[in-house]
């Protein structure tokens, strides 16, 4: 059965009996562009909101890597209204077991942002030249900040100087404290304690680096839930996709230890790692038979590093060819390795500018967002501030390697 609501001048509709809100009707809908469809689910492994870009995701009753496999059943009885604005990306899925689930109701898109940059290390001053540079359309301000007082002065002189005769291109560039990190529409965590030098070998980078960098997003995750903070959390940091759920975690956890739901919200905290990895896949598919359409029909899921997936073509999947592209992707930093230099430039670029940029933008990018219990990396966007994870029919043996990479990184955590 379904039951709809207003909520002040919002209408939403369950399949839940929910007390103490005012009742609607299906009639009510014609004076409302968007429509809420309000559900329960444990905020350790469910989303706090969502996009319902097909009707079977009202039918979810467990969220894992299987919400990337577009499923066309469509036994259920809706009425054609709810259906119609389903079609048109008028429904927005919202978590009533999250406290603050009602502000989700009020958000709304800004036409300009501010984004904040912790870390000036080799990847967030390039992220930083990035978003000065192209910027200026969904940019108002890039707020920068490091430790290291020297730096941040460096990079206020050095971006302030990115300039053409086109006033109205470049965001304005500003130093921030540590107080006011949080003043922002977008935080961007680059700071790093760990990045392998070159010709240093080492065991397990990601391990490494999750390790020493957890430390220092514990910090910060903290510091968003003091400052009740409202804005996209993006990880930029390695690895992307287990700082996330750290980053989660630690926001999400109070002073006796215990899981509140009080801090950062899922959709949130976005990982920007496999941006590049999309990228290198493009690039080195111009030098592989077969692999030239991938820039147009391929897709990069999981994460940063081992786990990754490349599939040469989503709706004709080839599997020896996808691995062959996923394994020169994987690759592709020891290429630059090999030549005696740190590959940061593309990875600060495409994984981060462009994919932060696309995401305020509401483009479709490649990032790592919620999906069940851990962050993951597929292809989605933002419309209207709800994240939209790009769905399709899965050949059965890729959906088996995203299925691997799943539980490796649930292994993992």
């Amino acid at each position: 059965m379904m039951y709809f609501y207003k909520i002040d001048s919002k209408l939403a509709f369950s399949f839940l009996n929910i007390d103490n809100l005012n009742k609607g009707s299906l009639e009510d809908m014609n004076s409302h562009d968007k429509l809420y469809y309000l559900f329960r689910g444990n905020p350790l492994n469910t989303r706090d909101t969502y996009m319902v870009s097909h009707e079977d995701l009202l039918f979810v009753h467990k969220e894992d890597y299987n919400l990337l496999n577009l499923c066309e059943n469509k036994d259920h009885d809706l009425p054609p209204a709810v259906i119609d604005k389903i079609k048109h990306k008028k429904v927005i899925g919202v978590n009533i077991l999250f406290p603050n689930w009602k502000d989700k109701l009020n958000d709304v898109k800004k036409k300009k942002y501010k984004i904040n940059v912790l870390g000036l290390g080799d990847v967030g001053s390039t992220l930083t030249i990035g978003l000065r540079l192209l910027g200026g359309d969904i940019l108002d301000e890039i707020g920068i900040y490091s430790r290291n007082e020297f730096a941040k002065k460096r990079w206020f002189y050095e971006l302030g100087q990115i300039y053409s005769t086109d006033k109205d291109k470049f965001p304005k560039v500003t130093m921030c404290d540590y107080d006011n990190l949080f003043d922002c529409d977008l935080f961007a965590f680059c700071a790093s304690a760990f990045v392998p030098k070159v010709g240093e070998k080492v065991a397990d980078v990601r391990m490494a680096q999750f390790e020493k960098n957890s430390n220092i997003i514990d910090i910060y995750a903290k510091e968003a839930r003091k400052r009740n903070f409202k804005g996209i959390f993006a990880v930029v940091s390695d690895p992307v996709d287990l700082l996330c759920k750290r980053a989660y975690l630690s926001s999400n956890t109070n002073e006796d230890g215990d899981f509140d739901s009080l801090g950062l919200c899922p959709s949130q905290i976005q990982g920007y790692g496999l941006g590049v990895m999309h990228a290198r896949a493009v690039f080195y598919s111009n030098f592989i038979d077969g692999a030239h359409h991938y820039s147009e029909k391929g897709r990069a899921f999981g994460p940063h590093g081992k786990g990754l997936i490349i599939a040469n073509d989503i709706n004709n999947y080839d599997n020896e060819l996808s691995l062959t592209l996923t394994n020169k992707t994987i690759r592709a930093n020891l290429d630059v390795r090999d030549v005696g230099f740190k590959p940061y430039i593309a990875p600060a670029l495409s994984s981060g500018a462009l994919s932060i940029l696309a995401t305020l933008r509401g483009d479709w990018n490649f990032s790592a967002t919620f999906l069940g219990d851990i962050f993951m990396g597929a292809k989605n966007r933002r419309l209207n501030n709800v994240i939209e994870v790009e769905r399709n029919k899965l050949d059965t043996i890729l959906l088996n390697r995203i299925e691997e990479t799943y539980n490796y990184l649930r292994s993992i955590l």
